[in-house]
């Protein structure tokens, strides 16, 4: 109850009247607050002192000065109510008109369940009773009424989709289906075709659903709803390192923008925990002061470079082998170390990173060390492969 409410006042008061108020007064504060709620108009403001004394029946002492918006209120005593009759322990035989369970109701008016979920929030009043030996949520006939009275339309457009006829559904969704291959979003083709075909937005969005429920071999909309798979994961960190736009991808799979860069940040973590980042230890890496000598420049060669005839018959890519020259033994260890040295403070930040919320500059120092890792490994193989070529 303590979260449920909109307005700090109105959860006092009922918190009060829960606690302090007789039986008999609980049920009486329900109907006052029911009628009180059929007179509320959203967008007026009311003082607490006036709902104090229409649900009550008395003005409170040294009232505080505070007005609620009617849209608060309707919602606060809708809430009211079922928190005053919860706290009753009213039965359905106590009642002197019928009482409606949420099925009932979804029966009654070819509804969904989840259709009369909305009701409640927009309107219908609700109370709890004891049925069966536990409690649950019900509805008066004359709330009912009332609800049906004032949301004539409302009402009305939910009972349609009964109507729906075989033909109705298959239009449907052959429609949406040509849709789908043109590239619409489940949001936008549903929006279109209600207004095609004069149905409520619900109704063609409950129609589609069942559909790719009952028949999930051909459905409709298959992977734009629920979670991503790793395959379509894949596809979209793919597609970004391609350089297509995350507007353009947040089209392409239905999503938003931020649900797209939530996954590329995802995919990305999840990539750089596969960077194979092993390495051969020293114990200078652990010491800041010799970072400035490990990633400084490589020792120069002794003597200017002496290009070396190639070999008649090599193709082009390896007779460039020869415009690269060999690696002095100082300067291999000193690139053997760099590389083996990035590794190791690479590890050692990757050890740090979060996969649900990794951090991009994170990601960003890790990705760039191991570059040059990379970098450093190819200025060491580059090197040798020379030398492999002139002994074969």
């Amino acid at each position: 109850m303590q979260t449920q409410y909109r307005t700090p006042i109105m959860r006092q008061l009922t918190d009060q009247q829960v606690r302090f108020a007789p039986r008999e007064k609980k049920l009486e504060q329900a109907d006052r607050a029911e009628r009180l709620l059929g007179e509320i108009v959203a967008s007026r403001e009311y003082s607490y002192e006036y709902l104090c004394f229409r649900v009550t029946g008395y003005r409170p002492d040294a009232a505080p000065r505070v007005n609620l918006l009617g849209e608060d209120l309707q919602h606060d005593l809708r809430q009211f109510i079922e928190d005053m009759t919860d706290a009753a322990e009213l039965s359905v035989a106590e009642v002197g008109e019928p009482v409606h369970t949420v099925e009932e109701l979804s029966r009654h008016f070819n509804v969904s369940t989840k259709t009369i979920a909305r009701w409640r929030q927009q309107g219908l009043v609700s109370r709890r009773f004891i049925s069966g030996g536990r409690k649950r949520v019900g509805f008066l006939q004359s709330s009912v009424n009332n609800f049906v009275s004032q949301n004539k339309e409302r009402v009305q457009r939910g009972e349609r989709f009964s109507q729906l006829t075989d033909a109705d559904r298959e239009a449907i969704v052959e429609q949406a289906r040509r849709m789908a291959r043109l590239g619409g979003c489940p949001s936008d083709i549903t929006r279109r075709i209600a207004q095609q075909m004069s149905r409520s937005v619900e109704t063609i969005r409950y129609t589609l659903k069942q559909f790719d429920e009952r028949h999930p071999e051909i459905a409709v909309f298959p992977g734009h709803s629920g979670p991503l798979n790793d395959s379509i994961k894949e596809q979209i960190y793919h597609s970004y390192r391609c350089g297509t736009s995350v507007e353009r991808i947040a089209r392409q799979h239905c999503r938003t923008k931020t649900s797209i860069y939530r996954v590329i940040s995802e995919m990305r973590a999840r990539r750089i925990m596969e960077l194979p980042l092993d390495c051969i230890y020293h114990d200078s890496f652990d010491r800041r002061s010799a970072e400035a000598d490990i990633l400084g420049a490589m020792p120069e060669a002794e003597g200017p470079f002496k290009r070396v005839r190639v070999p008649a018959g090599l193709p082009p890519y390896l007779a460039a082998l020869y415009e690269v020259p060999l690696l002095t033994r100082e300067q291999e260890q000193h690139l053997f170390r760099k590389m083996n040295y990035l590794k190791y403070r690479a590890s050692k930040l990757r050890e740090k990173l979060d996969g649900q919320s990794a951090k991009s500059a994170l990601m960003d120092e890790i990705e760039q060390m191991y570059d040059e890792a990379v970098r450093v490994k190819n200025q060491i193989v580059k090197a040798n492969l020379r030398l492999v070529v002139s002994i074969a």
